[in-house]
C-alpha cells in the first residue's frame, strides 16, 4: 500500500501489505508471464526505489540549504558593500566641507594676506569636484521606493538647493540611489584624471557636469487648466501617487506599467513619449520570409524529435531526478527480487547440515529435561548429592551449639 501526497518529500510504504509471499521471479519455477505481471504493481513499494526517493529528497534539501546559505551570504556582502560605499561617499563630502570651512576662515583672518589658491598646481583645477561625488551610493532594497514616479523626459522643478525654483528636463534616472540628472541643473566642474583625457578626447583639466539631485528635492511640472480663467498654465505637483490601469509596454521601453496621478485631483500625469529605435537589417540577419517558412511538418507516425534528446535536456544521472525510465524501474525491482530469492533459498553444505543437525539434537535434549512449567528436572544422583550435603552441614553445626551452652552455664 503506497501512502504519501503531492507535498510529501518521501513516500512511505506499509510493507506488511506489499511484500509478496510468493516465490521470486528469479525462481526457475516462475515463468516470464508472472514476472511481467509482478512488475505491474506500484514501483515505489520496492526498498530500492524507496532509497532512490529518499536520496533525491535528501539531495534537494541539501541543495536548498546551500542555495539559502549562498543567498544569505550574498545579502550580507551586499549590505557590507552598501555600508562601505555610503561611508566613503560621506567621508568625501565631509573632507570637502572641512577644507572649504578651513579656507574660508583663513581668508577671513588673513584678509589681504590670504594665499592665492587658484595658482600654482591648482591653477586649472581649483574649485573642481572629484568624480567619485558624481555617483552617490545605492540604497538598500528595504529603503527603496516601490514606485518611481519620475522618468527620462519629465519636466521637474527643483524645490531645494542652490538651484531652487529652476525647471528643466530629466536626462537620467537612477533608481538604486533615487537620484536624477537634470539638464543644466546643479552644474559643477569635475576634475578629469590624466588617464581619462586621451580616452575622452578632452584637453582641459575640468569639465562641467550635472550632479545628481534626490527625488525628495524635485516636483513634477505639468500643464493644467485653470478653473477660473480657463487657460492652460504650468503647475507644480506637490504630491503624486501610482495606480492602475497597468498598460503593456514594448520590449525597448523603460517606462513602468502603472499610471501616475495628482493626489487630491486624481488627474493623470502623462508619461513622456519614447522614440522607437530604428532597426536596420544587416548581412547576418535572417529575412522574414525565411523565418516564416514551414520547414517541418509533424506527423503522428514519427515523433518531432529523437528519443535521445530527452537525455540531453534532462540529466539522466542527476541526483534530483524524480521521473525514471521503465527500464530503470524494472532493473531496481529485479535487484529486490534477487535479494529476496537469495534470502529464501538455503545454500547449505554437508558440513553445515551436520552442524545444524547436532544443534537441533542438543535443543531437543534440553527440552526433554524440562517439566510442564519449564523448570529443569533433577536426576537421582543430583538429588542424593543435595541430601548428603544438607546432612553434613547439620552435623557440623550441632557441636558448636553445645559449646556455647556450656559456656553460659559456667
Amino acid at each position: 500500500m503506497c501512502t504519501g501526497g503531492a507535498s510529501a518529500d518521501i513516500i512511505r510504504i506499509d510493507y506488511d501489505h506489499v511484500v509478496r509471499q510468493t516465490s521470486s521471479i528469479f525462481d526457475p519455477r516462475i515463468g516470464d508471464s508472472e514476472a511481467e505481471t509482478t512488475f505491474g504493481h506500484c514501483w515505489t513499494t520496492t526498498p530500492n526505489m524507496q532509497r532512490v526517493i529518499q536520496r533525491t529528497a535528501s539531495a534537494r534539501k541539501q541543495a536548498l540549504k546551500r542555495t539559502n546559505k549562498a543567498h544569505e551570504r550574498q545579502e550580507l556582502l551586499e549590505r557590507v558593500g552598501i555600508r562601505r560605499a555610503r561611508k566613503d561617499f560621506g567621508g568625501a563630502l565631509s573632507s570637502q566641507f572641512q577644507a572649504a570651512r578651513k579656507n574660508r576662515w583663513e581668508d577671513w583672518e588673513k584678509g589681504p594676506l590670504a594665499p592665492m589658491r587658484d595658482s600654482g598646481l591648482q591653477r586649472t583645477t581649483y574649485g573642481g569636484q572629484d568624480a567619485s561625488v558624481l555617483h552617490p551610493p545605492r540604497l538598500p532594497k528595504h529603503e527603496q521606493r516601490r514606485h518611481v514616479l519620475f522618468a527620462e523626459g519629465d519636466r521637474v522643478c527643483v524645490v531645494r538647493g542652490r538651484d531652487q525654483g529652476k525647471i528643466n528636463v530629466i536626462q537620467q534616472v537612477n533608481r538604486d540611489s533615487e537620484t536624477v540628472l537634470i539638464k543644466g541643473i546643479n552644474m559643477a566642474d569635475v576634475v578629469i584624471p590624466e588617464w581619462a583625457k586621451d580616452r575622452m578626447g578632452h584637453t582641459g583639466d575640468t569639465q562641467p557636469q550635472s550632479f545628481p539631485v534626490s527625488f525628495d528635492d524635485i516636483r513634477h511640472v505639468i500643464p493644467l487648466e485653470d478653473t477660473k480663467t480657463g487657460k492652460m498654465q504650468n503647475v507644480i505637483v506637490q504630491h503624486a501617487y501610482a495606480a492602475g490601469p497597468y498598460t503593456e509596454r514594448s520590449e525597448h521601453s523603460k517606462l513602468p506599467r502603472f499610471t501616475r496621478y495628482v493626489s487630491g485631483l486624481d488627474v493623470e500625469i502623462p508619461w513622456p513619449l519614447e522614440e522607437e529605435p530604428v532597426i536596420t537589417d544587416g548581412e547576418m540577419d535572417t529575412t522574414r520570409m525565411a523565418v516564416e517558412a514551414s520547414t517541418f511538418i509533424p506527423t503522428l507516425e514519427q515523433p518531432p524529435m529523437p528519443s535521445s534528446v530527452i537525455d540531453e535536456l534532462r540529466n539522466k544521472y542527476s541526483r534530483f531526478r524524480t521521473r525514471h525510465d521503465p527500464e530503470y524501474l524494472k532493473e531496481k525491482m529485479k535487484e529486490d527480487y534477487r535479494k529476496e530469492y537469495r534470502n529464501s533459498v538455503s545454500m547449505m553444505t554437508p558440513k553445515t547440515d551436520a552442524k545444524n543437525f547436532k544443534i537441533a539434537q542438543l535443543a531437543e535434549a534440553r527440552k526433554a529435561n524440562l517439566d510442564a512449567n519449564g523448570n529443569g528436572i533433577l536426576t537421582p544422583d543430583a538429588i542424593n548429592f543435595i541430601n548428603n550435603h544438607i546432612q553434613n552441614e547439620s552435623r557440623l553445626k550441632k557441636p558448636k551449639k553445645s559449646k556455647s551452652k556450656s559456656k553460659q552455664t559456667a
